[in-house]
């Protein structure tokens, strides 16, 4: 038994570090795209046109420009330049893709370091009651933040603030003691410039009442407020069934989201309903595929052999596999689901997944980031604990 124990040591100590890195991952950027064009010179934009993927959301890659020639406030937001790009096309925006994914981004992490965790105990006892626990707790904290009542404030800060940036909205701090003042979106410079012009504008608020609402005074929390204005005054042009109240669950902020998303620069509500009801339907589809998922896992992880017990480690072992697959999937879908009422005409295409490309005058470059990396520090740790674990079986047998 003896001759085990530094086995068991150095397994359960890569385990740990993939723990520490899969959390890490979660904070960081895995890839990242930008598109070079002659209008875009590299005084002006050295990196292109650039936007970073995060697990839950994709973020600004541009940089603020300091020189003599160049005067910027602030970095240019390449999420919504590039979007306004791919829009001529009839490329739907960056936000419609992966909503489901990054909704559910947080408990899928946390669901991978529970199942790592319960791997690093021998004894299916010890590791059952890790497991309960701890999927015991993701369970409440999806319900709570996917079907309750004000369920965004348990969502990530990172998630709110990449869906605020995707409606075209400031993400900074304008706040006063009892009010929030909506981002600046393009709704809202409309706003101001007819104001100016002397139209007078009914049945729009820009400001919201943060009395008692229980969010905090966090940057999520007035995130949360900004969405919740947007919504509201979304909800004020619609009609009928379409005209909804605002409960705060992280299930019908992603549907609207997605709807008013797709509907940025294409409005086409025959096209763009069916599409929000069957991604809806997939939001449901991983909420009770997730809860099932861990009721296996528990079952599974009752004995020390068997497919289900070695998918505690196997399946975060593939992470990159699936991000990859993930991520390609859905540049299929946006080279090819292109909108009809885009202003030029273009063959669907399969942008680049790796590398460069070029589309029309645009040269696109698409690479992995530090986030990719830790994936596969994360593959690379985890199959040599296996490899391990399965010598150390072996010999147990023997």
């Amino acid at each position: 038994m003896s001759k085990l124990a530094p086995r068991t040591l150095i397994s359960n100590g890569l385990i740990a570090l993939a723990i520490a890195l899969l959390v890490a991952i979660y904070f960081v950027p895995l890839w990242w795209v930008s598109l070079t064009a002659p209008n875009y010179p590299e005084e002006a934009f050295p990196d292109g046109v650039r936007i970073n993927f995060h697990m839950n959301g994709v973020f600004n890659g541009c940089k603020k420009v300091d020189k003599a020639e160049i005067a910027e406030s602030e970095a240019l937001d390449c999420v919504h330049e590039m979007d306004t790009i791919n829009h001529y096309v009839g490329m739907y925006p960056i936000a419609a893709g992966g909503v489901v994914e990054r909704a559910f981004s947080p408990f899928i992490v946390a669901l991978l370091v529970v199942m790592l965790l319960g791997f690093m105990f021998s004894r299916p006892r010890n590791r059952l009651i890790v497991m309960a626990l701890g999927f015991s707790a993701i369970a409440v904290w999806m319900g709570m933040t996917w079907k309750g009542e004000d369920g965004l404030k348990y969502q990530s800060a990172g998630y709110m603030h990449a869906m605020i940036a995707a409606l075209d909205q400031d993400t900074e701090k304008e706040s006063s003691s009892n009010k929030i003042q909506i981002g600046f979106g393009l709704v809202e410079r409309l706003k101001d410039s007819l104001e100016e012009s002397g139209v007078v504008i009914e049945g729009y608020s820009d400001q919201i009442n943060t009395t008692d609402d229980g969010l905090g005074d966090s940057e999520k929390a007035e995130n949360i407020r900004r969405l919740k204005g947007t919504f509201d005054n979304y909800m004020t042009r619609q009609t009928g069934d379409q005209k909804l109240v605002w409960d705060g669950s992280g299930s019908q902020l992603m549907a609207w989201h997605y709807k008013a998303s797709l509907g940025r620069y294409f409005n086409n509500p025959a096209e763009i309903l069916p599409m929000v009801k069957t991604m809806s339907m997939v939001g449901e589809i991983m909420f009770w595929g997730l809860l099932a998922a861990m009721l296996l896992l528990l079952w599974g992880a009752r004995q020390n052999k068997g497919p289900i017990y070695w998918m505690l480690i196997l399946v975060p072992m593939a992470l990159p596999v699936f991000f990859i697959v993930e991520y390609s999937g859905w540049l299929w879908w946006y080279g090819h689901e292109l909108n009809e009422m885009g202003a030029f005409t273009v063959k669907p295409f399969m942008p680049t997944v790796f590398g460069q490309g070029k589309v029309a005058q645009f040269t696109t470059h698409s690479y992995p980031s530090f986030g990719f990396g830790l994936m596969i520090a994360v593959s690379v740790s985890l199959a040599l604990a296996f490899l391990i674990r399965r010598k150390q079986d072996k010999i147990d047998q023997s």
